[in-house]
C-alpha cells in the first residue's frame, strides 16, 4: 500500500482480498495508515516474482513476473457488512476455518477498520520467457535461461498453546 503521510511517501505491506469489483483492506482503527488512506489517493501494488532471467550479458538479465497497481480512494465499509467481509477473507485463505474459531467480538470489530478500494483504475504488467538479447550474444559461452521461483507451504509449526492439530 503506497500513500502519502504528512507529505512524505510511505509503502507498507498489507493483506488484502478481492470482493467482486473492489479490493478490501483491513487494519487497526489506531493504525496511522488506515487513518491516512481513508478517502485519500493510494496505490496498491502486487507483484508475483516467477523467475530470474539470466542472459549472456549482464545488461540483458531480467525477471519474469506478474504485477498490478490499483489506484483510487478507499472508503469505509459499512459496519453491518464488516463481519461478513472479514469472514470471506478468512474463508478465502482457509476454507472452513471461520466456523472453528472463537466468534469475533463487537469490541474486535470496533477496533478493526475495513476499507474498500474500487477496481476502477488499474495497470498490469507481465514479463515471461527467456532472455531477450541480441543474436550475437547468444554464442557467448555463459549459461543463460530462467531460474524459476516456486512458493510452497512448509511443514506446519504449531503454536505452543494449540490444542488441535493443523
Amino acid at each position: 500500500m503506497g500513500f502519502a503521510f504528512e507529505g512524505r511517501p510511505v509503502v507498507i505491506p498489507t493483506l488484502y482480498w478481492r470482493d467482486a469489483d473492489r479490493i478490501l483492506l483491513h487494519g487497526s482503527t489506531a493504525s496511522r495508515m488506515m487513518r491516512a488512506i481513508e478517502g485519500a489517493e493510494v496505490c496498491v501494488s502486487v507483484t508475483h516474482l516467477d523467475g530470474l532471467v539470466l542472459a549472456h550479458s549482464a545488461f540483458h538479465h531480467s525477471a519474469n513476473y506478474r504485477s498490478v497497481c490499483v489506484f483510487g480512494c478507499p472508503q469505509v465499509v459499512a459496519a453491518e457488512e464488516q463481519r461478513d467481509r472479514l469472514r470471506d477473507f478468512m474463508q478465502g485463505l482457509f476454507p472452513g476455518r471461520w466456523e472453528t474459531l472463537r466468534p469475533v467480538t463487537a469490541r474486535e470489530l470496533k477496533a478493526t477498520r475495513l476499507l474498500s478500494l474500487p477496481l476502477d483504475e488499474a495497470s498490469a504488467k507481465i514479463r515471461r520467457g527467456p532472455p531477450d538479447e541480441p543474436g550475437k550474444d547468444r554464442n557467448w559461452p555463459a549459461w543463460a535461461g530462467v531460474l524459476p521461483l516456486i512458493t510452497a507451504f512448509g511443514a506446519p509449526a504449531p503454536d505452543e498453546h494449540s490444542q488441535a492439530s493443523g
